[in-house]
């Protein structure tokens, strides 16, 4: 698989793996770590070589499971993981921005990951009762340490962005971006760009909508879509407009519509990396051959004729508490 330039020294496959599906987000019934095993060796094998994760995604078992499935083949590739987000006894999730947190984090997530240094590690979110100077600081201080070789933010706002930025250098910035959640293209990419900062696009086939087999009666209980205003029945019929565009278009190609949107994302920049998120062996091998999908300017024009779900509106920057997805 193809490679680009996420960061200085690092460089990983145009596509990378998210891997929070696998421990979080869609349900204690949807989860097999067998499968997930499967998919992190095959996705090895397939060339991609950029696999993120967080402390917080299970908690705590998502790391163990992906040092499991990568095994020997830990020196080639990169792993990026995150701290600042606490999952409580309840269930909901805390920010902590403490300098005293994250560095005991980032030992933490050593250990489970079986590594002596993280790749790209991550704030997961900016904690809005620390100075981010000082969460910042500490960050960098592992940097300098070698715990970790570059660092990266989920979530911030290009303010925040900017603030940290001048006390160390950001790697790579991760925000959702898909044909149906567009506004960071606005902003946070525009951010990146001028600031020569990798883009990681979590969630490029919508958390499975783009599909075009996941709709509100597919969801299972525990789910965490189940919140998503997007995935309500009144809003599948809104957004089948949306699926009818991808299918037009994968149609031309011979392709999918998951295909094409992830193609979608990847014609978004150079320094654009997808980490589309599976736990199954066939989306994965789907996944990764939307590496080789080439849009024309009319796909891509086509495309942006298609509505965005208008029930994504606030929704994106009011949930990054309760949900620590990216």
């Amino acid at each position: 698989m193809r490679k680009t330039l996420l960061a200085q020294d690092l460089k990983v496959s145009v596509l990378g793996l998210g891997c929070s599906s696998m421990s979080h987000g869609y349900g204690p019934s949807e989860r097999d770590d067998q499968e997930s095993l499967r998919v992190i060796h095959r996705a090895v094998e397939s060339g991609i070589t950029l696999f993120d994760t967080a402390d917080v995604y299970g908690p705590f078992s998502n790391e163990r499971l992906l040092a499991k499935g990568l095994g020997g083949q830990r020196h080639a590739v990169s792993i990026a993981t995150k701290c600042g987000l606490v999952c409580e006894p309840t269930g909901k999730f805390s920010r902590d921005g403490r300098p005293e947190h994250i560095k005991a984090a980032c030992h933490d997530s050593l250990r489970r990951l079986g590594t002596d240094v993280i790749d790209l590690y991550q704030l997961h979110r900016v904690d809005p009762e620390v100075p981010i100077e000082e969460t910042w600081g500490a960050m960098a201080d592992l940097a300098r340490a070698g715990h970790v070789r570059a660092l990266g933010v989920s979530h911030g706002t290009v303010t925040e962005l900017d603030r940290i930025h001048s006390i160390h250098p950001i790697a790579a910035v991760q925000y959702e971006l898909s044909v149906w959640a567009r506004h960071s293209r606005d902003d946070v990419l525009v951010w990146a760009r001028e600031n020569n900062v990798g883009f990681l696009a979590f969630a490029p086939i919508g958390r499975g909508y783009l599909t075009g087999k996941v709709d509100s009666s597919t969801l299972v209980e525990g789910d965490s879509r189940v919140r998503d205003p997007r995935f309500s029945p009144e809003a599948m019929a809104d957004n089948e407009v949306i699926l009818r565009g991808l299918r037009d278009i994968a149609e031309r190609h011979g392709a999918t519509p998951a295909q094409v949107a992830i193609a979608w994302t990847l014609a978004q920049g150079d320094n654009v990396v997808p980490i589309p998120g599976t736990k199954t062996l066939r989306w994965l091998d789907e996944n990764a051959a939307a590496a080789e999908l080439k849009l024309t300017a009319a796909d891509l024009h086509e495309i942006e004729r298609l509505p965005v779900p208008r029930q994504l509106m606030n929704w994106d920057r009011a949930r990054t508490v309760e949900d620590p997805a990216g």
